[in-house]
């Protein structure tokens, strides 16, 4: 070609039909099927950063079922595609360890979905441009537990919160820190005792 992109493979009614190479002027290259002269079945991609595609392909874009691969952030998408973005179900593993399994919408993390730490702590629930947004639970391996509403990767609105030691609280939150109304439990006493919290700080509780 005029540009210096390069073919080789097979050719049927004159166009690229079957299986082939095409390598591109700036070094990247496809490797797979084609169809009419488009990437079309299986193939892999291997671009000049380090980003390599290996699965199926649809008139030149990545989709339905494939895994990509970042060697230069030692991150790698598995799942679904369509229309060459992250669509539908995936896991995405991050170069801290992390993996996020569940949902995705145009390349982000969003809708339901299950993210683990390298040091297990889990949250498990709704979330949004690749932030927890929603309903949601995140479990902390030291026995901390909470259950309820964020907002921008904070508690925000109703939630419960369970300390290692059985210590409770259920109301509401803002920012992350409870704030409003709401309950504890002290398990020593057995008790719930109503209160009032304003940023993460006790300020009036029943009784006192």
């Amino acid at each position: 070609w005029v540009d210096k992109t390069a073919y080789h493979g097979m050719w049927k009614n004159d166009k690229i039909n079957g299986f082939g190479k095409m390598v591109l002027s700036n070094g990247e290259y496809y490797e797979g099927e084609f169809v009419d002269d488009k990437a079309e079945g299986n193939g892999v991609y291997v671009s000049n950063n380090g980003g390599v595609y290996v699965g199926t392909w649809k008139c030149n874009l990545m989709d339905g079922i494939g895994k990509m691969t970042w060697k230069k952030y030692n991150e790698e998408y598995e799942g679904e595609f369509v229309k060459g973005r992250m669509n539908g179900n995936g896991k995405f593993t991050f170069k801290d360890g992390s993996v996020y399994t569940g949902e995705f919408v145009d390349n982000k993390i969003q809708g339901k979905g299950i993210k683990t730490w390298p040091n297990n702590n889990t949250y498990h629930g709704e979330f949004k441009d690749g932030k927890f947004d929603g309903q949601g639970e995140f479990t902390w391996v030291d026995g901390r537990k909470y259950i309820g509403h964020y907002v921008d990767d904070k508690k925000n609105g109703y939630g419960e919160f369970t300390w290692a030691n059985g210590k409770k609280y259920k109301g509401t939150w803002k920012d992350g820190k409870q704030n409003g109304n709401g309950e504890i439990y002290f398990p020593k006493q057995d008790t719930w005792k109503k209160g009032t919290w304003y940023s993460g700080r006790l300020v009036i509780i029943e009784g006192y």
